[in-house]
Order: C-alpha cells, then sequence, then structure tokens
C-alpha cells in the first residue's frame, strides 16, 4: 500500500490532485484509516493514476477521463480508442483556430509597423544619482531579467528617465521587479533605454562607493561613469513593454512577515513539484501560501488547511516569527492558496532586502503576489502565480 504521497511522487499526480480526483469519484484511495484520515493506494492503482496524470497533461474533460478508466481493463477497448481519437481532434482543431488567430494578428502587427518605426535611436540623457542609489536600485531587479533568446526584449534591464526620476524595472514574463532613484540633470521628455545584462552587470560593478554616478545615452550608446572608471556598450534595439500597466493591481491583501522565518519556511517546509510546461524550462519547487486572518502567512502543504489534511502536518505560520508546533489544521478565516516558484520567491526577498517585507495577496488566486518594502512604496516585485491543479 502506498501513502497519498508516496502515490503522488510514483505517479506524477500531486497530492491536492490526489485528493480531487477522490471526491470527484475517479480515482478513490484502496482504503482510508478511520481514525486519521489518511489515504492509503493499492499496487495496482499506480499504473491507473499515472494513465490519469498522461490523460490530465493532455487536457482531456474530467467526463472523458471518468470513461477512460472505466473501459482500460476491458476487453472491448473501441469506447477508449474512441474517446482518445476525439479529443485528439479537438485539440487539433484548437490548435487550427489558434493558428488562424495567431496569422490574423500578425498582419496586424506588419500593417502597423512601418519604416518610420525602424529609425535610428536618437534619444539623448545626461543625468546624475548617488552610486549607492543606483546599485540599491540594479540589485531590486537585476533577478528578474529575462533569459530567453526568442524575447531579447526582455533580457535587460529598462532604464526609464522623467523628469527627475529614473526607474529601472525587469521581467521574463513570470515576475517583475521596479524601483526608483531620485537623479538630477536630464530635465528632459521621457526616454526609455534597454539596457542589455552584461552591461547593466559591468555598470554595477563601478558602483561600489558613495561618488556620483553619471548615466549618458547617445542614440544607441549607453555609458556609465562613476569616479575614473567607466562600462559603455549598444542599448538593445528593442522596445520595452508598457510594464506601468503590468503594475496596475487590484487592491489586496497585505501582510508584514519576517522574511529570515519564511526563508528558512520555504527552504524545509512542504513543496509540490511542478510539470515543465514551457519550452526550456525544467520542472520546478512550488510553494503554496494562503493568509488566515489573524495577519498570518501560511506555507502549506498540499493540503487545504482546516480541512483534508491526510496527516500533513508541514504548514509553518510567518507573521513575525514561526511560531513552534503550528499545523495547519484548524485554522479559520483561511484565505485561497497562491502557488508561486519557491527559488523565484527566495530570490525576491533577497532584492526585497529588507528584515521585513510586505506581501500582498490579490483578490483571487490568478492575481500576482507583490513583494514589497514597507518604507519604499516605489521598490517591489511581482510573482505570477502558478497554476494549482486541484
Amino acid at each position: 500500500m502506498r501513502s497519498i504521497g508516496e502515490m503522488a511522487r510514483d505517479s506524477g499526480l500531486g497530492v491536492s490532485a490526489l485528493r480531487f480526483y477522490d471526491r470527484a469519484g475517479v480515482l478513490g484511495p484502496a482504503w482510508v484509516d478511520p481514525a486519521s484520515g489518511y489515504r492509503w493506494y493499492a499496487p495496482e492503482q499506480l499504473d491507473e493514476a499515472r494513465l490519469l496524470a498522461r490523460l490530465r497533461r493532455a487536457g482531456m474533460p474530467l467526463a472523458d477521463i471518468r470513461l477512460v478508466l472505466a473501459g482500460w481493463s476491458g476487453e472491448d477497448t473501441d469506447l477508449v480508442r474512441g474517446l482518445l481519437q476525439a479529443h485528439l481532434r479537438r485539440l487539433e482543431r484548437g490548435l487550427a483556430e489558434a493558428r488562424g488567430e495567431f496569422s490574423t494578428l500578425r498582419a496586424l502587427l506588419d500593417h502597423q509597423e512601418s519604416p518610420m518605426t525602424a529609425s535610428p535611436r536618437t534619444g539623448t540623457v545626461h543625468l546624475s544619482l548617488p552610486a549607492s542609489a543606483l546599485a540599491a536600485a540594479l540589485d531590486a531587479v537585476r533577478f528578474a531579467t529575462g533569459q530567453d533568446p526568442e524575447l531579447p526584449m526582455l533580457g535587460g534591464v529598462l532604464f526609464d528617465v522623467e523628469g527627475d526620476a529614473l526607474r529601472v524595472v525587469a521581467t521574463d514574463r513570470y515576475r517583475l521587479a521596479v524601483a526608483r532613484a531620485d537623479a538630477v540633470g536630464h530635465g528632459g521628455s521621457r526616454e526609455q533605454v534597454v539596457v542589455p545584462a552584461p552591461l547593466v552587470d559591468a555598470m554595477r560593478a563601478l558602483l561600489g562607493s558613495d561618488e556620483p554616478a553619471r548615466f549618458a545615452v547617445e542614440g544607441d550608446h549607453v555609458t556609465l561613469e562613476a569616479g575614473e572608471r567607466q562600462a559603455s556598450g549598444q542599448r538593445l534595439a528593442h522596445d520595452f513593454p508598457d510594464y506601468r500597466r503590468l503594475v496596475q493591481l487590484p487592491p489586496g491583501r497585505r501582510v508584514v512577515v519576517d522574511v529570515a522565518a519564511l526563508r528558512e519556511a520555504l527552504e524545509n517546509g512542504p513543496v509540490r513539484v511542478a510539470e515543465e510546461r514551457e519550452p526550456g524550462r525544467s520542472a520546478r519547487d512550488i510553494s503554496v501560501l494562503t493568509t488566515v486572518d489573524d495577519g498570518t502567512v501560511l506555507v502549506c502543504g498540499d493540503g487545504a488547511p482546516g480541512g483534508d489534511t491526510d496527516g500533513n502536518r508541514d504548514g509553518n505560520r510567518i507573521r513575525d516569527g514561526i511560531r513552534d508546533g503550528d499545523t495547519d489544521r484548524g485554522t479559520d478565516g483561511v484565505g485561497y492558496h497562491v502557488g508561486v516558484d519557491r527559488q523565484f520567491l527566495l530570490e525576491a526577498l533577497a532584492a526585497g532586502d529588507r528584515d521585513r517585507l510586505i506581501l500582498e495577496f490579490g483578490p483571487a488566486p490568478t492575481a500576482p503576489l507583490a513583494i514589497r518594502r514597507a518604507d519604499d512604496e516605489a521598490a517591489f516585485s511581482l510573482l505570477m502565480p502558478v497554476r494549482l491543479d486541484d
């Protein structure tokens, strides 16, 4: 017999997915301990669970999954073959429709573009700011820089200069970070320059003192001077997405957390292993967070606090430290669960550079998780949630 955790590990289905399919009457455990509520699965159920995982990854509707599982071991496989073929046809139709829509979108883009938009970049920027301020701003966003060669416009840091303010921004689609620093000397209209990541790193290496740093852009050329040292190179010949639209989030629930305690809970607490869903992205460890009415953040196991836990006592509460003995049982007022890439969250906490930070949960589990500084609203990062298939 396998425990639910062992079944999840061996089958490729998460613990929460196994609970869901149990409640849905698709794949129930062979035995449930009446005293503890632990679920136990028979050895022969492993193949069925692996089949279910494959059907799930293929996006088959639950109603069809039921029938496939019911007919899989029978002598007459016509029903199963028919269901698989019907789903494949649905996927092919969906792909054909998506190709048609993308073809239309590309035509619209081609119509929108013109030789005028491909003209050389002639913007000019000259500004000065403390080296320490620029260093702090770069440290707050560098972790979110993209590395996808198919999206080169995300492979750098945006320097957004407007008036006496410099904002630096980075995103790789899954996370976004913004920081601000006061600067003088520009005084002109808004200018945006995307500086490639290697040049950003070279600039950051110069910022080791409190002396003024001078940032300049002349056409396609970018230069940073700090003292007698200089780093220069070409700006990226791409426009950065309008990040101001990306940070316009509905108000959420803010919780102040002790960073050291949260880091410990993340590093030692339960995780899910997310399946690879993007080309070039390997499986990731997903931490599941939720909030409680007393102002606590809970790092959960796969089970919902106060509910269907299968003996899971891996939850950790974080507010101003972890209170020993807390579990994910019996809590009231638990909010929704949000899954985030654990490594991304750890990097965002490090970039926040404070002993305490604010976690802001949006109004729904599909909203980004914001990590903010209490003393600097202009420096924050957003993490896109990971879908929790329940």
